[in-house]
């Protein structure tokens, strides 16, 4: 199953039409520091471990800059795809970490090579879960709505297991979108705001 998640396109293609959709937000907000008009500035992005299912729109990171001059100044919008400089993908940073347990090691063998993951960089995560994550103010705002509250040692697992879905792959999403606010320091707005634009 988890093989055949990886491999499955459309997903793909759904995260993209998300950044899409929060990135014509903020676009249509303006500069955030002048209220300058934004104009595309995408940065190149190369993201390891998956090749077969992404499209070339997974080659760049969304990204504006003011049109202003004086201003000039960078606005990147939340991802679903890229959790912040991280070069794997954030679903592939959820689901290796959240699957530690639940899978045997012949399997987390085989994922760990399929993806070209070094034990090093799993450690990592699984350090940054439990220290930058929890430290964060996206972690404060959800943590609140989490009822038991969940151990820093148990995520992103235990967020993934408590959220609603037909399949990992809608819950991989709505964990992607809640994590969205912490994939960006160039943008002072809200994601709320961002998915409701006639809120604004």
């Amino acid at each position: 199953m988890c093989q055949d998640f990886f491999r499955n396109t459309s997903f793909y293609q759904s995260l993209f039409a998300l950044d899409q959709a929060i990135a014509e937000a903020v676009r249509r907000t303006g500069c955030p520091y002048c209220s300058g008009r934004l104009h595309v500035a995408d940065y190149p992005r190369k993201p390891r471990g998956l090749r077969e299912p992404l499209t070339a729109d997974y080659q760049r990171r969304l990204s504006f800059c003011c049109a202003r001059d004086g201003c000039r100044r960078r606005t990147t919008p939340p991802s679903v795809r890229f959790l912040g400089r991280k070069v794997y993908l954030g679903v592939i940073v959820i689901l290796v970490t959240a699957m530690r347990h639940g899978l045997t090691e012949q399997r987390r063998r085989q994922l760990i090579e399929q993806l070209d993951l070094w034990p090093q960089t799993i450690a990592r995560w699984r350090r940054w879960w439990r220290e930058v994550f929890t430290a964060s103010r996206c972690w404060r705002a959800l943590s609140g709505r989490l009822v038991p509250s969940i151990a820093a040692a148990d995520l992103p697992g235990a967020v993934l297991g408590r959220l609603k879905g037909a399949n990992l792959g809608e819950r991989v999403r709505q964990w992607l979108g809640w994590l969205a606010p912490v994939t960006t320091t160039g943008w002072a707005g809200s994601l709320l705001d961002a998915r409701r634009p006639q809120k604004m």
